[in-house]
C-alpha cells in the first residue's frame, strides 16, 4: 500500500496543529518546519479544511487551527478523506479490470489486507500520533514555542 505525500502533508499539518496547543501557524511556517513545497501545502490545507478538519482564517489575525481536540481527530476519516484511491490493485479499482477476476482472490485478500490497515487507523486519533513524554522533544524538533 502506498500513502500518497498529500496524505502525509496532512497528517503532518495536523500533528503541528496539536503540538501548537491551540495557537495558530501559517501555511509558510508549517512548510518550513518540514521543508516541503508551499504550493502543495496549501492544496493539503484548502482539503483538510474543506473536510472540516482545521480551520483556515485569512488576515493579520489569520492562520491555522484545529477545529476539534486532537482526542476528536480520527486518523482512518482523516486518511479517507484525503486519498482518492482506497484500491490497492487494478481489479479494486472503480475502473479496473482483470481477465483473472472470474476467480482471482487476489482482489478479496488485498481488500481483507486494506480493511485491517483502515481498522488500525480507526482505532486511533491525532493525539496517538503524540505519545505522553515525546510532545516537548517534538516541538523542539520543529521549533514550536511552548
Amino acid at each position: 500500500m502506498h500513502i500518497t505525500r498529500h496524505t502525509d502533508y496532512a497528517l503532518r499539518v495536523l500533528m503541528y496543529l496539536a503540538l501548537k496547543e491551540g495557537e495558530n501557524a501559517t501555511v509558510v511556517e508549517i512548510a518550513e518546519r518540514f521543508e516541503i513545497s508551499r504550493h502543495h501545502l496549501t492544496k493539503v490545507v484548502q482539503r483538510l479544511h474543506q473536510k472540516g478538519h482545521l480551520l483556515a482564517t485569512r488576515g493579520k489575525n489569520g492562520g491555522l487551527a484545529l477545529l476539534r481536540p486532537p482526542q476528536e481527530i480520527n486518523l482512518g476519516r482523516v486518511f479517507r478523506d484525503m486519498e482518492n484511491e482506497l484500491g490497492l490493485v487494478e481489479c479494486m479499482r472503480e475502473d479496473g479490470a482483470c481477465a483473472l477476476d472470474v476467480g482471482c482472490g487476489l482482489k478479496r485478500t488485498f481488500g481483507e489486507a486494506r480493511d485491517a490497515f483502515l481498522e488500525v487507523l480507526d482505532a486511533r486519533s491525532l493525539a496517538d500520533l503524540i505519545p505522553d513524554g515525546s510532545a516537548a522533544r517534538m516541538r523542539e524538533a520543529l521549533a514550536i514555542s511552548a
